[in-house]
């Protein structure tokens, strides 16, 4: 049995709140264990200089910390984001755009806003799955009021945090987990299955590649089996 008591390959609960924000486009709390994440996405008519007259849409993300979210007081980043911020709003942002058909969205930039309130593990799989929950709402609200005249939502992007333990390959992984695992690792998939990112670091030890692959299809499969139907649940597809 695991920290909280959970079988290997059991996932921490998942509750995803959507209007949670009134004023975005889009905006999503997702509760995931003790985690807590506020994804919002917010449309606006321009697109990077890069897209410019492309008639090419473009989806980026911020994430940050809060001050409380974590056991110690987390500084505000007020100068700009730091390494750390800069990578996991990076992979949130290829992550999602792999949601979308970019042609389609005409000139405009949704930006994925996730913050988070509580960390206690998979901040950055949770607002990739939050986030592509606010990114559908958006979109749909697009549709609904004709300011965008056809759907580039490809389907859901969706991703799981996971690690070895001792001896064990654990979903979901808890802080505690993370701190003591030999390796951690982020998968994210696409609703098809797909592989769309893996980010993997074995700090504790070398881990052979027959690991890395088993590890990986678990991921996935919990994705499609689990994850993947929340996030249609919650946006009503």
């Amino acid at each position: 049995m695991r920290v909280d008591g959970r079988q290997n390959d059991d996932l921490r609960e998942i509750e995803i709140e959507t209007g949670y924000q009134p004023l975005p486009d889009g905006s999503v709390m997702i509760t995931w264990g003790e985690t807590r994440v506020l994804c919002s996405a917010s449309v606006e008519y321009r697109v990077p200089f890069f897209l410019a007259g492309k008639g090419s849409g473009w989806i980026t993300a911020e994430y940050g910390m809060l001050p409380g979210s974590g056991n110690r007081r987390i500084q505000r980043e007020r100068s700009g984001a730091k390494g750390r911020t800069q990578e996991i709003q990076r992979l949130i942002g290829r992550s999602l755009r792999q949601a979308v058909n970019l042609d389609r969205m005409g000139e405009r930039t949704i930006t994925i806003d996730c913050d988070v309130l509580i960390a206690d593990g998979g901040t950055r799989v949770a607002s990739i799955v939050g986030g592509a929950v606010a990114l559908r709402l958006a979109i749909k609200r697009q549709i609904v009021e004709r300011k965008m005249k056809e759907d580039p939502f490809r389907g859901y992007v969706s991703a799981l945090s996971l690690g070895v333990v001792g001896d064990d390959i654990l979903l979901d992984l808890c802080y505690d987990e993370d701190f003591r695992a030999v390796m951690d690792m982020n998968v994210v998939a696409s609703e098809s299955g797909e592989l769309v990112e893996l980010q993997a670091t074995a700090e504790g030890g070398t881990v052979p590649l027959k690991t890395v692959n088993t590890m990986t299809e678990k991921a996935i499969k919990a994705i499609r089996e689990i994850i993947i139907p929340l996030q249609r649940e919650a946006s009503a597809e």
